[in-house]
C-alpha cells in the first residue's frame, strides 16, 4: 500500500472515530478530514470541492426550499389532518400514520415531512392517549422507507445518483427506478412496524409535556364564515380535549355559552375563548378555518406571512399598565397586536381587547419582523423572546405550492426533465407565485448537511485517487471469493454499519468507491451493487446518529440509543434479505 493510500486510511480512520465517539459536529470533523488531505496532497483543489458542483448536492439544497414552500403555504396541513382522523386504537393508529407518512415522504423529502409532522403527531397521541414513544419512532421509519422508494424522497438517493453520473459515468436513474426494491421493502417494513410496534417499542412520557408550562394565556378566535367548522359539534370538529387548551366560552351574538358542552354546534361568527399554554395557542392559531378575533391584526402595516410571534413580559414603567389593551393603544404604540394574556395562572374574563394590563403579564404577540430589535432593550418590557415556528401559513398560497409540487413529480416522471432542473424550476415557481419570500428561501436550505455532504464527497474521492479503493475491494475479494450474492451481502452490510454510524450519506459516499473497484474486478455489473448501496443507506433505521429524523424524534420521544436498536435492528435485517432478493433479478450481475 502506497503513502497516499496509507494516509488516507489513517485520516478516513481518524474521521470515522471522531463522528462516533465524539460530540464534535459532523460537518466540522469531514471538512477537517478534508482539508488534511488536501494539504498532504492526496487529493487536489478540484477533488477536495467537486461536492460544492454535484448534481445530487445542489438538487438537496433546491429541494430545501421546495420543501419550506410547502410548510410555509400549509399545503399539505388539511390532508393530514384527514387522514389522521381518531382512530379507536394504537394499532389504528400507528395504521392511520405510516402509510400517510411514507407515501408523502416519497414526493416530499422526508426530513422535513418528519419537521412537520411532528407537532401534529405529538398532539395527536395525547389526545388518542397514547405514548408518543408508540408513535414517533414509527413515524421516522416510514418517513425512511417512503423516501427510499423515490429519487427525490430523500437526499441519500440524490448523492448516490449524482456520485453515479460524475464518477461512474452511468446515466441518471428514473424517478421511479429504485421503487423495483424499496417498494417492495417498504411494504415489508410497515407490517413489521405494526406487527412488532406493540412488542418492541417504549413506553415512555415525552420529556416535556405542554401540561408542564405554568403560563396559560387567553385567547379569542372567531369562526369564519364558511368555515369548515361551521355547523360542526365541539366534539366533531376536534376542539374538545385539546392538549393544553381549553375551550372556556363561546360568544354567540349577545349570549355567552360557559362551559362548553360538546354537543354544542358551532355557527358562522361564533366567538371561541380558549385558555392554554403558548404551544398550544400556536397551534390552535395556524387552523384553518378560525381567525384571531382581534379586528386590530388586519391593521398591522405588514403582511401577516411576514410577522413574527413573540412573548413579552409587561414591565412596571410599561406606559399602558393600568390601562385596557384597546384604551392603551397598544397597536398604534408597538405595532403589534395582542393575541393572548397570561397572569399568574389566572384565567381572565371578557373579551381580550378589555383586558386591565398589569406588571408581570406575559402577551403573546403578533408583530413586524423588526420588533425585537425594537425593543429588546426597552424598559416598557422585562423580556422580549420570539417564538420559532410561530408564523402562520399563508394557505392562500397552499394551490400554487401543490401545483408547482405536483409538476415536479410529473415532469420527472416523463423524462422531460432532469430532477435538477424540476426542482429549480419548482423552487422558481414557489418565488414567483410567493409560497415562499426570497429570505425565507435562503434561510430554509441547510447548511449543514450541503456542507457535511460535500465533504463526505470529497473524502470518497480521496479514497478513489490514492489507490486505498483497490486495496479496499482487494480485500473484500479475499473474504468473499469470487461469489456474487456474497460479495453484494457484503458490500449492503458495510454500507448499513458506516451508515448508522457516520450518517446514511457520509457512509453512501465512502463505500460506492469500494464498490465499484470491486465490481470491477470481480467482472460485474456496476449497477446492483449502486442500488444495493443506495437502498442499504438510504434505510438506515438502527441508531438514532444513522438518519435526521431519528435524531429529531428522540428527544420527543424520550427515547434511547438501545430503542433503535431493539425496534430498528430486526427491521435492518429484514431490508438486508429484501434487498439480497429483490436486486441481483431486477439489475443483474
Amino acid at each position: 500500500m502506497g503513502l497516499e493510500a496509507l494516509l488516507t486510511l489513517a485520516v478516513l480512520l481518524l474521521v470515522l472515530g471522531l463522528l462516533v465517539f465524539t460530540r464534535v459536529a459532523p460537518d466540522v470533523v469531514l471538512v477537517a478530514g478534508v482539508t488534511a488531505l488536501l494539504v498532504a496532497g492526496v487529493i487536489g483543489p478540484q477533488d477536495a470541492f467537486a461536492g460544492l458542483a454535484n448534481e445530487g448536492v445542489v438538487t438537496v439544497a433546491v429541494l430545501f426550499v421546495v420543501a419550506s414552500g410547502i410548510q410555509q403555504t400549509g399545503a399539505l396541513d388539511g390532508l393530514v389532518a384527514r387522514l389522521l382522523g381518531r382512530p379507536r386504537n394504537q394499532l389504528a393508529a400507528q395504521a392511520r400514520l405510516v402509510l400517510p407518512t411514507a407515501v408523502l415522504s416519497a414526493f416530499v423529502n422526508n426530513t422535513p415531512v418528519v419537521a412537520m409532522l411532528m407537532p401534529v403527531v405529538s398532539d395527536w397521541s395525547r389526545k388518542l392517549g397514547v405514548s408518543p414513544s408508540r408513535l414517533l419512532m414509527p413515524l421516522s421509519f416510514a418517513s425512511i422507507l417512503g423516501g427510499a422508494c423515490t429519487l427525490v424522497g430523500t437526499s441519500t438517493n440524490l448523492i448516490v445518483n449524482g456520485w453515479l453520473i460524475d464518477e461512474a459515468g452511468l446515466p441518471s436513474l428514473g424517478m421511479f427506478e429504485i421503487a423495483w426494491v424499496a417498494l417492495p421493502v417498504a411494504v415489508a417494513g410497515m407490517i413489521y412496524m405494526l406487527v412488532f410496534g406493540r412488542l418492541l417499542l417504549p413506553e415512555r412520557s415525552a420529556v416535556l409535556s405542554v401540561r408542564e408550562d405554568p403560563r396559560e394565556y387567553t385567547v379569542e378566535l372567531i369562526v369564519e364564515p364558511g368555515s369548515p367548522f361551521s355547523g360542526r359539534s365541539i366534539e366533531g370538529a376536534g376542539l374538545r380535549n385539546l392538549p393544553g387548551l381549553y375551550l372556556m366560552e363561546i360568544n354567540r351574538g349577545d349570549s355567552v355559552l360557559p362551559a362548553v358542552s360538546g354537543n354544542v354546534r358551532l355557527k358562522d361568527e361564533d366567538r371561541l375563548v380558549f385558555v392554554g399554554v403558548v404551544d398550544s395557542v400556536v397551534d390552535l392559531a395556524k387552523m384553518r378555518g378560525l381567525s384571531l378575533a382581534d379586528e386590530q391584526l388586519y391593521k398591522l402595516d405588514e403582511p401577516r406571512p411576514n410577522r413574527v410571534l413573540v412573548e413579552a413580559v409587561v414591565s412596571e414603567s410599561c406606559p399602558v399598565v393600568g390601562n385596557t389593551i384597546r384604551e392603551g393603544r397598544f397597536r398604534t404604540r408597538y405595532h403589534a397586536v395582542v393575541l393572548a394574556v397570561a397572569r399568574n395562572g389566572e384565567r381572565l374574563e371578557g373579551k381580550l381587547g378589555d383586558v386591565v394590563l398589569q406588571p408581570g403579564d406575559t402577551l403573546l404577540l403578533e408583530a413586524r419582523s423588526n420588533f425585537l430589535q425594537e425593543q429588546r432593550h426597552s424598559r416598557d418590557f422585562y423580556l422580549v423572546s420570539q417564538i420559532e415556528g410561530g408564523t402562520p401559513p399563508n394557505y392562500a398560497r397552499a394551490p400554487h405550492a401543490l401545483a408547482a409540487l405536483s409538476l415536479m413529480v410529473v415532469v420527472v416522471a416523463g423524462g422531460w426533465l432532469s430532477m435538477l432542473q424540476a426542482s429549480m424550476l419548482t423552487a422558481g415557481v414557489m418565488l414567483a407565485t410567493r409560497c415562499l419570500r426570497g429570505d425565507a428561501a435562503r434561510a430554509s436550505v441547510d447548511w449543514q448537511v450541503i456542507i457535511v455532504i460535500a465533504a463526505a464527497l470529497g473524502l470518497g474521492r480521496s479514497i478513489q485517487v490514492s489507490g486505498l479503493a483497490e486495496h479496499l475491494a482487494q480485500g473484500l475479494i479475499g473474504v468473499v471469493g469470487g461469489d456474487p450474492m456474497l460479495a453484494l451481502a457484503t458490500v449492503f452490510g458495510t454500507t448499513m454499519l458506516l451508515a448508522a454510524l457516520v450518517t446514511a450519506k457520509a457512509g453512501a459516499v465512502l463505500i460506492l468507491p469500494v464498490a465499484l473497484v470491486l465490481s470491477q474486478d470481480l467482472g460485474l455489473a456496476f449497477e446492483p451493487f449502486a442500488i444495493t448501496v443506495m437502498i442499504a443507506a438510504a434505510t438506515t433505521v438502527a441508531t438514532p446518529i444513522g438518519y435526521p429524523t431519528n435524531l429529531m424524534v428522540m428527544g420527543p420521544g424520550a427515547y434511547r440509543f438501545r430503542d433503535y436498536l431493539v425496534f430498528g435492528g430486526p427491521l435492518s435485517l429484514l431490508v438486508w434479505v429484501l434487498t439480497m432478493l429483490i436486486v441481483p433479478s431486477v439489475w443483474s450481475f
